[in-house]
């Protein structure tokens, strides 16, 4: 709530007076005023341009209430730039984000979940944005996204099951072994991408996604050959025991088994 110009000492009714007629370089030497009174009479100014409100955005001290003010204000005319500043300032409220999100570019909604200082809530909110377009985005995007992207974004590109994305998506150090094991478990997976993951130096050495992948019936044959010797018994008697387990890969078992001498 402004305060009654009464209550003003003359320098401060003075500065207010200036806030709302200033212009050029006085405005930006305004802007960094800590006094929120002043700043909300600064959005009252004729003068106030895009670069002013830009300079303005950059601090990380306004409080929510000038931030909707700012958009509220202005919002009919506000261009891309400010757009993107105000959803780049940490104070800005999150119901107002999620209205300006689909505003921004997908490689700017990128860039602002690494964006230092970034708040949990922005970044949650700007990945699901990415995902929404993620179906509709040409492959070369997604191939460019799957390589910088968060750890939850590569996850959900994974999903998708293109070889030549997966291949990029295996390769992401932000990917993490819980999405690859998702991912083999799903209906997406194929042969081709099932044996990436297998052929993958990164990530075939771990027992939870080896046996992700000998329980998967699109694996190709050709794993089975050559990963039942190296498996211990316990584990392959598991396999054996699967309900997931085709007749083929019974023998299969079974042949290892006895060759260990066992039944």
């Amino acid at each position: 709530m402004e305060k009654w110009e009464s209550d003003f000492n003359p320098d401060d009714v003075k500065k207010l007076q200036s806030a709302l007629t200033a212009s050029g370089e006085e405005l930006y030497q305004l802007i960094l005023d800590p006094d929120t009174d002043i700043l909300h009479t600064l959005l009252k100014n004729p003068h106030l341009n895009e670069d002013h409100l830009l300079t303005l955005l950059k601090r990380r001290d306004l409080p929510e209430a000038l931030i909707n003010s700012i958009y509220h204000g202005r919002k009919t005319i506000l261009n891309h730039r400010t757009i993107l500043a105000l959803v780049k300032n940490p104070t800005t409220p999150g119901t107002l984000i999620r209205n300006l999100l689909p505003q921004l570019r997908l490689f700017e909604l990128l860039d602002l979940c690494f964006l230092p200082g970034v708040t949990p809530d922005q970044k949650l909110a700007a990945e699901r944005s990415i995902f929404q377009r993620i179906p509709t985005s040409p492959l070369g995007n997604k191939i460019t996204l799957a390589r910088r992207g968060t750890t939850n974004i590569v996850a959900e590109l994974m999903k998708e099951g293109h070889p030549q994305l997966f291949e990029v998506c295996l390769g992401s150090p932000r990917l993490r072994e819980a999405a690859i094991y998702q991912f083999l478990r799903s209906a997406t997976a194929s042969p081709q991408t099932i044996s990436m993951v297998a052929r993958h130096n990164r990530w075939n050495q771990r027992p939870n996604l080896r046996m992700a992948i000998l329980k998967n019936q699109k694996t190709p044959e050709i794993w089975f050959t050559l990963w039942l010797p190296k498996i211990h018994t316990p584990i392959l008697k598991q396999l054996l025991g699967s309900y997931l387990t085709t007749p083929n890969r019974r023998r299969l078992f079974e042949a290892e088994l006895k060759k260990r001498g066992g039944t």
